[in-house]
């Protein structure tokens, strides 16, 4: 695990991580941004994530796992194939920005996979303020999922934790960044 956990953080640094001036999408400003997508539409970075992931996930009592789009697509669906690939497979859904707006007008894409009452883990890129993944949280419960965890690739520490606890739900994360940086050294 730990050597997995050291080849996704040099992909992640080489391809993700940019030191620099940023506004994120909370607004704030930051002197590196985090695009985890590089990776994780990097081959080896999906199968990466997704091991890792499924480690973390794999004795939870849950049927499936979600996110919000698009930083949580590739993450669900390598998650999801690696489950698959072990023998214990989980299901995914995708929870939209905005509903679709037509047919249906539902917010989350892979519910034929769910009922009402199924426990599942939300995926997110990187956790920031909380703010994303709460919405996704709020319309993945409005469907009757139970959400047992989060799960992120990096907690930039900048109290997304902390909202998300206050809201009742546990983080875990890969990486903080000063883990990212060391683990990342060759």
């Amino acid at each position: 695990m730990h050597t997995l956990k050291q080849r996704l953080a040099r992909l992640l640094i080489e391809k993700s991580y940019k030191e620099g001036n940023f506004t994120l999408a909370s607004g704030k400003k930051s002197e590196y941004y985090f695009d985890c997508r590089q990776t994780a539409l990097h081959p080896e970075g999906a199968w990466l994530i997704g091991s890792l992931f499924f480690e973390m996930i794999k004795d939870l009592p849950i049927s499936g796992l979600g996110g919000m789009t698009l930083g949580s697509d590739p993450l669900i669906t390598a998650t999801s194939v690696i489950s698959f690939e072990k023998g214990r497979p989980l299901n995914g859904f995708i929870v939209r920005k905005e509903s679709k707006g037509h047919g249906t007008n539902q917010y989350i894409e892979g519910l034929a996979n769910f009922k009402p009452g199924d426990k599942v883990v939300l995926l997110e890129d990187v956790v920031t303020t909380g703010g994303s993944i709460l919405t996704a949280c709020e319309r993945a419960e409005a469907v009757g999922l139970e959400i047992v965890q989060i799960c992120s690739v990096l907690d930039r520490e900048e109290g997304g934790r902390e909202k998300l606890a206050e809201a009742g739900y546990t983080l875990s994360a890969l990486f903080n960044r000063r883990e990212l940086l060391d683990a990342g050294k060759i």
